[in-house]
């Protein structure tokens, strides 16, 4: 090391050449602005050899106060400014003190006035007004007084950034508490620790990294915090840090559950036996006491944190990812829904259902439903990556969100093309589709999410495709429907609805030996509204339940006012839906009704038409056979206008079949007549009656009692009547 007198340094206002020196090896920075080279050279070659708390000085120049906050602006770590009053203006150093604090808020840095023209700024004055560490006039600074000021501002630099880095570490750890339900909340939590590890120690936030081991598969460990030179390695698994080494030590830390300490770095280990964790530290000298002591300390706290910080986290995953395919669920797609990080202009929204899904789960069962819906999820994520946002709405659908380039109909169809192989057997898998545009920065969320739906369906209930686009008329249908089933619900509370009833007669006999009650809805004007139009709306709202059991207790008080009028051989039938059917008390109501009112079971006929035999026959037939064990007669409403099959008719526990009135009215025709005659003769070779709808026609009815049709029903007789014109027409 140099040795250097006690002499001045400086002498007032003396010329040299410009010459700078600007040590780039780690340590304290120092910046010199003065606009005098001189003064340069001289102190960095009086400073030039010298460490404070084991770290050399580094040098940076600038011979302007314009050029001091340039290079302020480059450099973030210097820790003394060195700094001239008079430059270009007779207070340029002092307006630079006021930039570097107020416009720069460059707190930490520690600042030392030097002036070769001492009455230029009063010393009292500079002091108080000023944020600065030391003012001295040139000729007051020798080499011991130099570096006693420049040791002493590093000192309080070092202090002062020591409790700023605490406080920023602080808040990174209470603001990464705050918000453990979001999706960085670990990179939060492990951030600050790494800031308050670095102040810890004295050291820049350089070189430190966490790591810990993932429990749900993928990379057995995973860099969640990094600093420094290894901020690159952010959100990566640890096998792409480029140095094995770390990687070595790192594993080993956590597979033995133990801090490894060495010279010049250490790895520590906090955490649980479900969470473990490492901090890598690389320090560049050996750390002495009591540093290993106050890491301990400090990383056991860490640890309870560290825990909870991991147990929000599973609970963030519960609320947000689709355990199953672990794809975002329908909560993560409605907030990404409302987000800005999709984009408006061409964006798209599309949701994917599975074709039969439910037949291949009931069929087949949920473990390998289960394997189909992992399958599709990885599928998808394959064939469109990440800038495509992939979630599981619910059952077997799937939201995406992209560039309408890049989820088009052939994208979904090239993605699927190849059978999926489950159990040892290969399963195509058939998609629809519903498309809904991004239409701005309104209608976002859930209501997009609607919309889409209403596409979807559209889809899946068209028989011609399986791919449809979201329109404005979609949801104006939507609204209506769903006006129609508020008006319908305030409709049957205020018991705005009634029973009419359509007599059969026997065609031998000439008799009325039963009645149909059909549902109807007087509107105040005197019209009504359509079966046509409200039945739909009550199977689609479920209504349809409600109403149900309210008609046939209507027609058990209807039956109860026939027989008190003496005629009790009268007989009437009840339509009776899939939905109804469905509701496992309706048994137990027909029941309870009948017993109520105290009418005979055979006085009651339930209709039901082919299609709901078809939709559920095992649940229908059990149905149906309770019903016939109790004594109340079944009726196959419409046949032949269906698809049902002779197997299941056969097992039916039938005592009538009603010929649809599109049959009578074809009997004009051979054909229409041959289909008739079929019919009759089926219902007598299985013992059940036979009952024409819809006979408007004397010959109509002639060439039924020819063909050996029991009853007719239609027009020809009556129209659907009330009931207090019911019993007047039967008198």
């Amino acid at each position: 090391m140099t040795e250097w007198s006690d002499e001045l340094l400086f002498q007032p206002e003396t010329p040299a050449g410009h010459e700078t020196d600007a040590s780039t090896s780690r340590g304290w920075q120092i910046l010199v602005v003065d606009d005098e080279p001189e003064v340069h050279q001289v102190t960095t070659l009086s400073l030039a050899q010298t460490r404070v708390l084991d770290l050399p000085l580094s040098f940076l120049h600038a011979y302007s106060a314009t050029e001091a906050v340039e290079v302020l602006n480059e450099h973030a770590g210097i820790a003394v400014v060195l700094l001239d009053v008079v430059m270009e203006t007779d207070d340029a150093g002092l307006s630079l003190v006021r930039t570097i604090r107020e416009t720069l808020g460059r707190s930490e840095v520690r600042i030392i006035l030097r002036t070769g023209q001492p009455g230029s700024a009063p010393e009292a004055s500079v002091i108080r007004d000023f944020d600065i560490n030391d003012y001295k006039t040139k000729n007051e600074l020798t080499h011991r007084k130099l570096l006693t000021a420049i040791t002493a501002a590093i000192r309080s630099y070092q202090q002062i950034r020591t409790i700023n880095q605490n406080r920023i570490g602080l808040e990174k750890i209470i603001h990464g508490g705050a918000t453990l339900l979001e999706k960085r909340s670990m990179e939060a939590f492990a951030d600050g620790v790494l800031t308050q590890i670095a102040s810890l120690l004295g050291l820049n936030a350089e070189g430190i990294l966490a790591a810990r081991a993932l429990e749900d598969g993928g990379e057995d460990i995973y860099i969640f915090g990094a600093a420094g030179h290894y901020t690159r390695y952010m959100n990566r698994a640890l096998d792409t840090l480029d140095n094995q080494a770390i990687q070595q030590k790192i594993r080993q830390c956590l597979d033995e559950r133990r801090h490894l300490i060495g010279d010049n770095e250490a790895i520590y280990y906090f955490g649980s036996h479900q969470h473990a964790a490492a901090v890598y530290l690389e320090s560049g000298q050996p750390m002495e006491a009591p540093y290993p002591e106050l890491l301990e300390v400090f990383l056991s706290n860490v640890s309870i944190g560290y825990d909870n910080v991991a147990l929000f986290q599973q609970l963030s995953r519960a609320a947000f990812e689709d355990p199953l395919t672990r794809l975002a669920n329908r909560n993560e797609f409605i907030h990404l829904l409302e987000s800005e990080r999709i984009p408006s202009a061409g964006s798209t929204l599309v949701l994917l259902d599975i074709d039969h899904f439910s037949d291949f789960n009931h069929a087949l069962g949920q473990d390998l439903g289960d394997e189909m819906l992992i399958a599709v999820a990885q599928r998808l994520r394959r064939h469109f990556g990440e800038q495509v946002e992939i979630a599981r709405i619910d059952g077997d659908v799937f939201g995406l969100i992209g560039a309408e380039n890049d989820l088009t109909p052939e994208s979904f169809y090239q993605a699927l093309a190849d059978p999926v192989r489950l159990d040892g057997n290969d399963f195509r898998v058939m998609v629809s589709l519903g498309y809904c545009a991004f239409p701005g920065q309104v209608d976002r969320g859930l209501q997009l999410l609607n919309r889409a739906f209403m596409a979807l369906r559209m889809a899946k209930n068209s028989p011609f495709r399986s791919v449809a686009w979201f329109t404005p008329e979609m949801e104006t249908r939507v609204r209506e429907r769903l006006g129609g089933i508020r008006a319908l619900r305030e409709g049957f509370e205020q018991q705005e609805f009634v029973l009419h009833y359509q007599p059969q007669w026997d065609l031998e006999q000439g008799l009325v030996t039963g009645v149909e009650a059909l549902l109807r809805w007087p509107r105040a004007d005197g019209s009504s509204v359509s079966p046509a139009e409200f039945i739909p709306l009550a199977e689609q709202s479920g209504l349809i339940v409600r109403m149900g059991l309210w008609v046939i207790e209507q027609a058990c008080r209807q039956l109860v006012q026939l027989c008190e009028a003496g005629h009790e051989g009268v007989r009437i039938s009840v339509n009776v839906s899939m939905l109804q059917f469905r509701n496992a008390g309706l048994v137990d109501s027909v029941r309870t009704l009948i017993n109520e009112y105290r009418i005979a079971p055979g006085q009651l006929t339930l209709e039901i038409t082919e299609s709901v035999v078809m939709d559920e026959p095992k649940l229908v037939l059990t149905t149906l056979g309770s019903l016939s064990e109790m004594g109340v007669r079944i009726s196959l409403d419409d046949f032949g206008m269906g698809f049902s099959s002779l197997a299941y008719l056969r097992q039916m526990p039938l005592h009538e079949l009603k010929i649809d009135k599109s049959f009578v009215q074809d009997m004009d025709s051979p054909q229409g007549v041959a289909v008739i005659e079929s019919i009759i003769q089926l219902t007598s070779r299985l013992q059940l009656d036979c009952i024409a709808e819809g006979v408007e026609t004397d010959s109509q009815q002639a060439k039924l009692r020819q063909l050996g049709c029991h009853r007719a029903q239609g027009f020809l007789h009556a129209a659907a009547m009330p009931s207090d014109r019911l019993l007047a027409y039967l008198s």
